[in-house]
Parts: C-alpha cells; structure tokens; sequence
C-alpha cells in the first residue's frame, strides 16, 4: 500500500490519506471544492464549486501516475440535488467521452458546509 499525498490538492483535513494505491488501483478519498493555495473553499456557486472538486480530484490521480480517464468509479456527494443538472453537466466535460461508474446522492451537510464531495475509485 502507497499513500498519495499532493500539494497540488488540499491537505487532508483528518486522519486520513488524499489516497492509497493498492497494486494497480487508487482509492481517492473525497474532494470538497477547497483552494489548495488558499485553504479556503472560494466560492458558494455551485459551479466553481464542482470545477475546483475536480480540479483538487484531476491532482490527486496525476500524483498516483493516473487520470480522470483511468476513473473506474465515483461517489458524488451534494447537499442539494436540485444542482444535479450542473454538476452533471461540468463533470461530463472534465469526463470527456469517459464515462465511469457513478452514485449521486443527496446529504444533510458536507466538511466546511461544501455543497459538494466528490471521491473516486481509478486504476494506474
């Protein structure tokens, strides 16, 4: 097992590795729209929410030595499912033609009230 651990991301805000690399799969932990230079989450708009999830997400599998397009699977997580149609747009643009496995589902609240989380399953 290798933990992954990038400054391109967020530090991890608990006990807790950005991921873990097991033989040839990553297991991602999930990503809240936190500016890795700031700290801070910069925006409440759902959009700039979800690009800068992704963008925390894209960094975290390029220092394992994978990809969005070696995504097998993931989890998004939103406070609000009346924002599905923009995340779901945003993310098939960071997604491409790949299209992995995915849940979306709607819960009470998220770390440092994000209004997304997003973790991921890929393969190197």
């Amino acid at each position: 097992m290798t933990s992954i651990s990038t400054e391109q991301a967020p530090a991890a805000i608990g006990p807790y590795s950005q991921a873990i690399v097991v033989n040839t799969m990553i297991y991602c932990s999930g990503q809240i729209p936190i500016n890795p230079v700031s700290g801070n989450i910069e925006s409440e708009d759902i959009a700039a929410q979800t690009r800068q999830v992704l963008n925390n997400l894209r960094a975290v599998l390029t220092a394992a030595g994978s990809g969005l397009d070696k995504v097998v699977k993931t989890t998004i997580f939103l406070t609000d499912l009346n924002d599905f149609q923009i995340v779901n747009s945003i993310y098939a643009e960071a997604f491409g033609a790949h299209k992995p496995a995915r849940s979306t589902v709607q819960v009470a609240r998220l770390p440092r009230a994000a209004k997304i989380e997003i973790e991921a399953i890929a393969t190197l």
